[in-house]
């Protein structure tokens, strides 16, 4: 009956967002104004996968976040990249991680040669600039090599914060297309972010997820939890606007946003699934579902209903102790959500907390990653992630990485029999 009646939200919410997608322009024309021409509504999520194989069974996944701002190295060279990213790789294999969730478009840029978007600024300090070469095919390879697999982590709405990139590059999508169609972005805080009410704004983050997953053979697709910036009103007040103008019973705004990242997070599926079947597509929302209601991420649909993502990450950064929501509380609710035939469970751990005297005494005692990597195998998730490769190594977190090694030591064993 459950099944059944998500079944039946999502026809009815199908209908409701198919206003939403009068704002926007055909995938291969140029994009015209909001008041153009209805585009074709997206297929239903269910019919995307029926084809699709199954991936391979694997053991439990024991992974690393690599935010942006670790490979970054100062000497811009080919050289220190290479060097930086194989002591990141060499590190987590160490440690018995078996994959790495590396940031490789944080800022609508990239880090590999693009048709879609400008290169980051990363690699040279400047956005748009040709490093000479390919650093998202040296770390698939490397990590490969080590026998970790890849996930390329996408931020899918952030252009900008504040002054990060310093200067866009003439070929980001904002310099390319706000003059012409400002609608296509919101500004919050001094940072831009690609507003997803839009068909033509959907398909450039779908094709450029896709555009990864054709041309390297990575393990997977990754998005991380941010969506909408706020829920100021003004955020999007223009499109909503446009949006209750189209329709005799309109959604209401947090509806309407939540229906236009469903809708994103579908086509994305849809497009990394027909680039490379085997790959996985997840997002890393955060630890408290309400939170991600209110930036337009409905999870419960996502888990409920195939052609979404094939596992769910949560951010369950809270100690066991947490008087407001503690991770035992957090893991419960996330396990208990409806989800699809093959869905996995992941669960993002705060190994950047252990050991911070600042974080409280429940973050000390050199255990709490282990106990909670324990914690999740006995609900049956299939496996951790940890926040992030920038303490592997660091004194912080030296005794809870040695008993998390302990603790994780049995998977790489079972790898490598």
């Amino acid at each position: 009956m459950k099944f059944l009646k998500y079944a039946i939200v999502w026809l009815a919410l199908a209908g409701a967002v198919c206003a939403v997608w009068l704002l926007g322009p055909p995938e291969k024309t140029a994009p015209p104004s909001p008041e153009a021409t209805p585009s074709a509504a997206t297929p239903a999520p269910a019919e995307a996968v029926l084809s699709l194989p199954s991936p391979p069974a694997r053991e439990e996944l024991a992974g690393v976040w690599v935010p942006y701002m670790a490979l970054a190295a100062k000497e811009h060279t080919r050289e220190a990249f290479e060097t930086n990213f194989k002591s990141i790789a060499d590190s987590a294999k160490e440690k018995g991680l078996n994959a790495l969730f590396v940031h490789v478009r944080a800022f609508c840029d990239a880090l590999y040669p693009s048709e879609l978007y400008p290169w980051s600024h990363l690699l040279t300090g400047t956005q748009g600039k040709d490093p000479g070469f390919d650093p998202l095919d040296f770390m698939v390879d490397y990590a490969h090599g080590l026998g970790l697999e890849f996930h390329a982590w996408i931020n899918p709405l952030r252009v900008r914060t504040a002054e990060t990139p310093a200067e866009l590059s003439g070929d980001n999508p904002y310099q390319s297309l706000s003059g012409e169609y400002p609608y296509y972005f919101m500004e919050w805080e001094s940072g831009v972010y690609l507003n997803p009410a839009y068909p033509y704004v959907r398909t450039l983050i779908a094709k450029g997820a896709a555009e990864i997953a054709e041309k390297y053979p990575v393990d997977g697709i990754h998005f991380d939890d941010y969506f909408y910036p706020a829920q100021d009103p003004a955020l999007d007040e223009e499109s909503y606007g446009l949006y209750r103008e189209s329709v005799s019973e309109p959604l209401s705004l947090e509806e309407w946003r939540a229906a236009n990242i469903d809708a994103m997070v579908a086509e994305v599926y849809d497009r990394v699934k027909a680039a490379r079947p085997e790959a996985e597509f997840g997002i890393s929302p955060q630890g408290n579902v309400e939170n991600d209601s209110l930036m337009g991420a409905d999870v419960a649909a996502w888990c409920a209903a195939p052609g979404y993502l094939d596992y769910i990450c949560p951010q369950l950064y809270y100690a066991f102790e947490n008087p407001v929501l503690n991770y035992t509380q957090a893991l419960e609710k996330w396990q208990s959500l409806q989800k699809h035939e093959g869905l996995k469970l992941y669960v993002g751990l705060a190994l950047y907390k252990a050991g911070d005297e600042e974080q409280g005494e429940n973050w000390a005692g050199g255990d709490i990653i282990s106990r909670q990597i324990e914690a999740a195998r006995a609900v049956e998730c299939s496996g951790v992630v940890l926040y992030s490769c920038d303490y592997l190594d660091a004194g912080q977190t030296q005794e809870e990485m040695r008993r998390a090694e302990e603790t994780l030591a049995d998977i790489a064993q079972r790898r490598e029999d």
